[in-house]
């Protein structure tokens, strides 16, 4: 109990409870956004929307080719502000030029490919301009980190998530799913817009970094390749759900299914957000880092035990909080509950751990192991099983990617310190 005590004790000493608060809040107001899209737009209709913004979604971590990554990173390693500030002039500048062309990309492929759904072409091609907003609001959130500024963090969460309630309140009611559109687009404009200046950041001065090299690219794109992977290992189900059964309701359902137990991934997100900078200055450091993994393992097996206990005894009245005819479904809601505890308890941790020690390479290829798993277990599982069959393979890649994580840094970590 020492142990957890400690480390909620230090989590709240980095202006933890900032993140804590902000992170919850931004959930509820994220929950909030969806029960509205659902109430005021037609299940059918909005399942194809969804569809085509879940192929952008799993882009979003792929916006400025992962050079956000590589800021934070390599941000961490920076000793004075001001060539922090020059880093994030840089990663602005190339990130955003990238995008564009990333943009373009998803234009031409959105008509080239024969999508099954009316209009998934035209919605994904409004859609991928939420890829610009979406990177300069995460190097926004991410040089607010690097400066320890956990409560201007937070604060950007709740902002752009207050935004979106508001604009699918008013845009859904007024114009349907277009609205809905419209909301997903304006809400990271208008938030990038309200912090950018906050960041006090002078763009006349400017300097070249000897870390900008090769290996910073590298590692943004290894980086960005994971979380689009990762991305997509949590989005394959609806995309594989709409494609072999065809209908848009089943794509609505598994989406509302599987909302809360993914939401649970702020989780995790609250104390990796807060102690990422300081757990790579000190990643050199053994006995911190042991403990860091002692510490945060135990808090969230306790977590994760709540969580499934809770679940299982109050399932149906979770998911009537939607809709009532989501209760059928409560199998694979309880199924996706257990696979969110490997997230919880191991990749949560040792995929940021990973990252710090600058193998990001290795986390590329777990998930893109796992994505292949993936794809071949519910092209069997989803005929048979239908959403139940999307639940089960998701479940047991959580784990998979979890354990798997866990065994590659231990095993590089205890070399690098051989090696130091």
């Amino acid at each position: 109990m020492n142990l957890i005590t400690t480390y909620i004790s230090n989590f709240l000493s980095r202006s933890g409870s900032y993140v804590f608060l902000g992170t919850i809040i931004s959930r509820c107001l994220s929950f909030l956004a969806s029960w509205l899209a659902l109430q005021l737009i037609p299940n059918k209709v909005l399942g194809v929307v969804l569809f085509a913004y879940s192929i952008i979604a799993f882009l979003i971590p792929f916006g400025g080719l992962g050079l956000h990554q590589s800021l934070i990173r390599y941000g961490a390693l920076l000793s004075t502000e001001e060539d922090k500030n020059n880093l994030f002039i840089y990663v602005l500048k190339k990130g955003t030029m990238v995008t564009f062309l990333i943009i373009s990309v998803i234009i031409v492929f959105g008509y080239v490919f024969p999508f099954k759904f009316e209009n998934t072409r035209y919605y994904l091609t409004i859609l991928s301009f939420v890829l610009i907003p979406s990177f300069i609001l995460s190097i926004i959130q991410i040089q607010f980190r690097l400066k320890y500024n956990n409560k201007e963090f937070s604060k950007t969460d709740i902002v752009y998530n207050l935004i979106l309630v508001i604009s699918i309140l008013i845009f859904s009611y007024l114009y349907q799913e277009k609205g809905y559109i419209f909301a997903l687009i304006i809400a990271p404009t208008l938030t990038s817009f309200f912090f950018f200046k906050k960041l006090n950041i002078n763009f006349y001065i400017t300097k070249k970094l000897k870390i900008v090299n090769f290996s910073f690219w590298k590692y943004g794109f290894y980086s960005g390749i994971t979380s689009v992977v990762t991305s997509l290992l949590l989005i394959i189900d609806i995309l594989l759900i709409g494609h072999l059964m065809e209908n848009s309701e089943m794509v609505t359902a598994y989406k509302y299914v599987s909302l809360i137990p993914l939401s649970l991934l702020f989780l995790p997100r609250i104390f990796i957000n807060t102690d990422f900078v300081t757990f790579t200055e000190k990643i050199y450091d053994r006995t911190y880092i042991e403990q860091y993994i002692k510490s945060y393992m135990l808090l969230f097996f306790l977590i994760s035990l709540v969580i499934c206990v809770f679940s299982f005894f109050f399932s149906k009245e979770i998911l009537s909080i939607f809709s009532q005819d989501f209760t059928i479904y409560s199998e694979s809601f309880l199924i996706l509950i257990f696979g969110i505890s490997g997230i919880l308890i191991f990749r949560g941790l040792f995929g940021n751990l990973l990252c710090s020690i600058g193998k990001i390479e290795i986390n590329s290829y777990i998930m893109a192991i796992a994505l292949v798993l993936n794809i071949f277990s519910n092209f069997y599982l989803i005929p048979i099983y239908g959403i139940k069959g999307a639940a089960i393979t998701s479940a047991i890649l959580m784990w998979f990617t979890g354990v798997f994580s866990c065994v590659w840094f231990l095993y590089l970590y205890k070399k690098m310190l051989i090696n130091e």
